[in-house]
Parts: C-alpha cells; sequence; structure tokens
C-alpha cells in the first residue's frame, strides 16, 4: 500500500533497489560459518561435566568450589568486551539489508540477524534469551559495564581471609541471633564475622548440639552455605516430636584438616513465644497486694475481703508425677517430644481448684516450682546432688537426656494445663527456692559459684522455652533470698548478688532471655520484725550500696537499680520483672509491730515502679515456723484475725491512711515521704 504523500505527489518516483548479488553471496557464507561456530560451541557446552551431588549426613551437597577472583576478573572482561561489541552495532546492524520484494535476501538477512542474536545470548552466558532477542543491543553494554564494576569493586574490599586456630576458634563468628520465624516457623540462626575462615573447602557449617552437650560430637551437621562474612541459616524447628530443636543450641563450624571444627559459641533459641497456643492477658496490676494463700480457705470469701491481687502457690514435683491411686481421679497422660508421661490425676484436681479459683477471683497467680527428691524420678535430680543433703528440695538435672526430656515435658504440661484452657491461669513460674542457699534450697555437691549457677541456668532455659512455647506472656523467675552481698548462714552457701551476676552472664552468652527476679527481702535475722530499724544487726548489714551484706525491704531499691544497668536490661532496653515472692514479719513480739512494718513495706514497693507485686507469707500461721518464732501469718492457726489483717485490706484503697497512719508513730516518721525517698 502506498503512503499518503506517494499518492498526493504522483510524479515522486520510488527509487529502484539495486541487488547486490556479491554482497548476498557474502552475507549467506558469513551466516554460514557463524551457524557453524554456534553448533561448535553447544557441542562444547553439553560436553561438560553437570555439578555432582553427594549424600553426606543424610544431607544433599553440591560438590562445588566458589570461583577465584582471577576467574572472575576473567569471565567480567569477556563480559565487557561482548557488551562492546553490541554496542557499536557494526557487527549485527544488518537490517537495512531487507528487502520487502526479494524473498531470498529476506530470507539470508533473517537467517544473519537470528544467528547474531544467538551468538550475543551466548557470550551473555546464555541469559534471559527472549529479552535479548527483543532488546538486543538497548542498555547491556552499560548494564554490563556497571556489573563488571561492581564486582571489581567486591574483589578489592573482598574480606580478608583468617586462618582459624586453637585460640580464635570460638570467637571467630558470632551468632547475633537464634530466632523462631514467625512466617516460616522455622529456626533462622544469623552470623557474622569480621573475616572469612581459611579452612578446607568454601563452606560453613550449622550444627545442633543438644542442652546436655558440651561440643560438637560426630560429623552430622544440619546444612550448610559458601562462605560470607554474614549468613542465615534457616532449620527446621519440628516442634513437640523427637527431633525437637526448641532445647537445642546451635554452632557455627568449618572443616579443617577432615574435621569439623567449631568457629563460634553455641547459642540458643531465645523467642519461644512465637509458637505459642495461648496468650493471655497477664492480670490485675492495679495493686501489688498479694498472698501467700492458704488452700483451705479458697472457698470462703476471706481473699475477696482482702482484696487480694497476687497469689502464690508451690508445686512440688512429688506430688504430681505418676499414676493415681484413686480411681475417681484417672491418671493424667501427656505425651511431648514423642514421649508419654504420667501425672497423678488427683494431685493435678488439686491444683486445678486452686489456680482455677484464684483466676475466678481475678488473682494473678505464681506457682514456684520445687524439686523435691521423689525415688522413682531420679532422673530429675541432678547427678551431683543424689549423694546426700538434707535439704527438701534438690538441684534439677539437665546434665543428660533423660533429665532434660523430663523438665521439658513437666514444663510444657504444667503451661499447657494452666494458660487458661479450663483449668485456671497461672502468669508467673518460679524456679526452685533461694537457689544462692544451695544447701538449705537447692542441693548440690559444693563447687565454684559460676559452675554451679551454669547447671541451674541450663534447667531454668529448659523451663522457660517449654512455658513460653505454650504461653506467650508468662513470665519465668530466678529464686533469691536475701543474703545479698554474702552467705550469712549458708553453709558453703553464696551470695544472692554473685549468683545474679553469674547468671545474667551465662544466660547472656548464650541468648538472652526475658527472665525475672523473685526476691525474698525478710529481715535479718528472720525473728527480727523493725524493717525500718538502723540499730543492732541491721546497721552494719542493711546498707545503701550495692555491695550490702543484706537486701530487706529498707534498701530494696539496690535490687532494682542494680537491674537498671545496662548489661542487666533485657534486648528491649527495659528492666527485668521483679516480684517480691516471698516476706513477711512475725507477730511474735506484738501484732501491731507486724501490722506496722507490712505497711512499712508496702508503701515501698508500691513507690517502685520495678516491683510488680509484693507476695506476703502467709495467710495463716504454719505450726512448724511458729516453734521456731515465725508466727508470719495475718491469721493466727485458730484461724483468728491479726491487727495486720485491717492494714492489708486498706493498704491499696483510698481509705489507706485511715487504717494504715497508724504505723508512722511506731516506725518514728511523720510522713510517708520520709519512707519512700528513694522513689
Amino acid at each position: 500500500m502506498l503512503k499518503k504523500n506517494e499518492v498526493d505527489n504522483p510524479k515522486k518516483k520510488k527509487e529502484k533497489r539495486v541487488i547486490d548479488h556479491a554482497k548476498v553471496a557474502e552475507n549467506k557464507k558469513r551466516a554460514k560459518a557463524n551457524k557453524a561456530k554456534l553448533k561448535k560451541k553447544l557441542r562444547e557446552d553439553k560436553a561438560c561435566p553437570k555439578e555432582e551431588t553427594t549424600k553426606k549426613s543424610g544431607k544433599m551437597k553440591k560438590n562445588r568450589e566458589p570461583l577465584s577472583w582471577k576467574k572472575l576478573v576473567i569471565i567480567l572482561a569477556a563480559c565487557v568486551a561482548g557488551a562492546a561489541v553490541i554496542g557499536t552495532g557494526s557487527g549485527f546492524a544488518i537490517h537495512h539489508y531487507v528487502i520487502q520484494k526479494n524473498i531470498e535476501n529476506a530470507v539470508v538477512e533473517a537467517m544473519v540477524h537470528t544467528d547474531a542474536v544467538e551468538l550475543a545470548e551466548y557470550s551473555k552466558t546464555q541469559h534471559r534469551k527472549d529479552h535479548v532477542k527483543q532488546n538486543a543491543g538497548k542498555d547491556t553494554t552499560q548494564a554490563l559495564v556497571d556489573a563488571a564494576r561492581y564486582m571489581i569493586d567486591g574483589i578489592k574490599n573482598r574480606p580478608p581471609e583468617v586462618e582459624v586456630t586453637a585460640e580464635n576458634a570460638e570467637n571467630f563468628a558470632t551468632i547475633e541471633s537464634c530466632l523462631i520465624n514467625t512466617e516460616t516457623g522455622k529456626i533462622d540462626v544469623t552470623m557474622k564475622s569480621d573475616a572469612l575462615a581459611i579452612s578446607d573447602d568454601g563452606y560453613y557449617y550449622l550444627f545442633e548440639e543438644k542442652s546436655y552437650e558440651n561440643g560438637i560430637t560426630g560429623e552430622e551437621y544440619i546444612i550448610e552455605d559458601q562462605k560470607d562474612v554474614d549468613l542465615t541459616f534457616s532449620v527446621n524447628l519440628n516442634y513437640n516430636s523427637a527431633a525437637s530443636r526448641l532445647f537445642s543450641k546451635f554452632v557455627v563450624a568449618v572443616k579443617k584438616d577432615g574435621k569439623f571444627m567449631a568457629i563460634s559459641k553455641p547459642r540458643y533459641i531465645t523467642n519461644p513465644e512465637a509458637i505459642a497456643k495461648y496468650n493471655p492477658s497477664f492480670g490485675n496490676t492495679t495493686s501489688k497486694k498479694g498472698l501467700l494463700v492458704d488452700p483451705e480457705k479458697l472457698s470462703g470469701l476471706e481473699l475477696d475481703d482482702l482484696g487480694v491481687k497476687h497469689a502464690a502457690y508451690n508445686i512440688p514435683l512429688s506430688r504430681i508425677l505418676g499414676n493415681t491411686t484413686n480411681a475417681y481421679y484417672p491418671t493424667v497422660y501427656y505425651t511431648y517430644n514423642g514421649r508419654n508421661y504420667a501425672f497423678n490425676g488427683q494431685v493435678v484436681a488439686e491444683y486445678d481448684y486452686i489456680f482455677s479459683t484464684l483466676t475466678n477471683k481475678g488473682i494473678t497467680t505464681t506457682a514456684i516450682i520445687l524439686n523435691d527428691m521423689n525415688p522413682g524420678y531420679m532422673e530429675l535430680i541432678h547427678p551431683k546432688a543424689r549423694s546426700g543433703g538434707r535439704a527438701p528440695y534438690y538441684a534439677f538435672n539437665a546434665t543428660d537426656e533423660a533429665g532434660t526430656e523430663y523438665i521439658a515435658a513437666i514444663g510444657s504440661f504444667l503451661a499447657s494445663r494452666y494458660s487458661g484452657s479450663g483449668h485456671g491461669k497461672v502468669m508467673n513460674w518460679v524456679i526452685a527456692n533461694e537457689i544462692n542457699a544451695r544447701s538449705e534450697w537447692n542441693y548440690i555437691e559444693y563447687m565454684d559459684a559460676q559452675s554451679y549457677t551454669a547447671e541451674y541456668a541450663k534447667a531454668f532455659r529448659i523451663f522457660y522455652n517449654a512455658i513460653l512455647s505454650i504461653n506467650g506472656n508468662a513470665r519465668v523467675y530466678i529464686s533469691l533470698d536475701q543474703q545479698w552481698g554474702k552467705s550469712l548462714y549458708s553453709s558453703n552457701g553464696y551470695g544472692s548478688k554473685e549468683i545474679l551476676d553469674c547468671f545474667n552472664s551465662y544466660i547472656t552468652e548464650y541468648g538472652n532471655i526475658d527472665w525475672g527476679v523473685a526476691q525474698h527481702p525478710y529481715n535479718y535475722p528472720l525473728t527480727s520484725v523493725k524493717a525500718w530499724s538502723t540499730s543492732g544487726k541491721a546497721g552494719s548489714y542493711v546498707q545503701e550500696s550495692e555491695n550490702t551484706p543484706v537486701l530487706t525491704i529498707k534498701n530494696i531499691h539496690v535490687l532494682t537499680d542494680y537491674l537498671q544497668k545496662e548489661e542487666y536490661l533485657t534486648d528491649d532496653g527495659e528492666v527485668r520483672p521483679v516480684i517480691l515472692s516471698e516476706m513477711g514479719y512475725t507477730s511474735t513480739a506484738g501484732q501491731d509491730l507486724q501490722s506496722a512494718a507490712f505497711v512499712y513495706a508496702y508503701k515501698i514497693v508500691e513507690a517502685n515502679q520495678h516491683i510488680d507485686s509484693m507476695l506476703f507469707s502467709r495467710q495463716t500461721d504454719a505450726a512448724s515456723e511458729v516453734a521456731q518464732g515465725l508466727a508470719l501469718g495475718i491469721n493466727t492457726q485458730g484461724g483468728g484475725r491479726k491487727s495486720i489483717y485491717t492494714a492489708f485490706k486498706y493498704v491499696d484503697t483510698a481509705e489507706s491512711a485511715k487504717y494504715t497512719d497508724f504505723a508512722l508513730g511506731i516506725i518514728g516518721i511523720s510522713s510517708w515521704s520520709e519512707v519512700i525517698r528513694h522513689y
């Protein structure tokens, strides 16, 4: 069809195209030669061997080696050269030879064009064929030049290669995080290093260690990746199966002289709450008033009358383990990580009643898990604690598979049952009792403080991961007593400050978690009542510095100040939660004195923003304690109410002054501001 201007100007004649037969013949010859070159190149490419894969340690591994920098430079040079040819257009600008009315020439030109494009494709390693055909020559030169420049810059800035030795291996690389990915459900292990380790090959390997293992055993790594200074390994969690990695630690290794060698410290998962089935609200935080409850009074209205908002209750493990002998309460079976466990149905029903009653009353509950001796479950007792001792409770066993698996199952079972699933809700879990008092409350053979704390911390982390993986909002606490600066009465015990330091260091080293402190700031001695006193032993032992020998309610700010240090903060920069899970004052020297001591303590706790609750011990006097001069209850053994009952009831209400200001005269002050000056 003629164009418009050709119709309008009929006088204008078309130029007659003269066919250059010699040129056509030359083009045919060139096309044939190019096609032959291409076929030869393709034959050579097919002859190249494919990547081999070998199965090692149950994993598929590619036998490939990273390109050397010299090879990379050669490849880049070739790419740039190819780009230059494409960019000139002299070798491939053949469209002007196409002649509409000459079919033979059109076919020849199409052949030449196709061969040229195919050669261009091969020069760019045969990538994106369709794109090259449609856009041959468009911006290709600049793109390849840019790529070459970036790669050369990368080579220049390549991290140094450093020999791995026994001296630098442990800290050659750092696992910066070990987190459950909420989107994939996998564990993302992210490592970083300043250099590349010189080893047998070009790979870093991720190993799994069980919590009770010390170092890499065998050659069964989980996954491998090419060496880099920043890497993230993603591996399966295998939750609640025999292959579960919830309690494992992970370490990066290289192959050195034919053997695997760790180049990082191990690290545990630090966000088990990411897979939690339950995330109940924490509960009432408007009041800090709590009580160690008397189970015999749960059915009454006393807790309601007192306005109790926090409660504590003990769980000695010997009571809940094993089959039920009472047919009316069938054994509760629980399967965890592929194993079956039996719990005493009658005792479990007792706890169901206690915790559900407290929950229904709007009380935030704290449960203390205690490892008392049960001959049928010795795997729970640390091997170095089985030798004897007269303590009521023993160190947990996290040294082997049997103990670790049982601790994990108990933590998971208790959290599952008491996370608002119909049996009540427990939000605070305290692991063991006053662990700095080794021989009295957490028996194990004597060892240095660092080793002792490490044994406790291993078990603590298992409980933590087990509980938080069920109840994402639960809190888990370490238990310490008032012997802060040194052990005053424990037989080869430790100061709670020393244990706290060791615990924080150990937990941080292997992956920081949001643990809390359950402190017992009793007076020293226990039979003293005047918590405000500066005379006698209190004057020399209760000091305002962080090195104070004793920590009582009078100087409790020492603890909360200490926890505000940077090295003690959570990863989110928060001060760790603190509860005073056990404290009290005897009425032996007089009920009004006991009542005044309680008010004094509550005023201090109320003013300290870093203390969540104060659980007074106890609701009813205990006969064994009264025999020691410790009538700590707000009720007598016979059920009579002491004067502290009224002060306890009104201390956190709008009527507080009316019922508590009597204590000012007993203490010897004119205003509560004198007591809370630290806050």
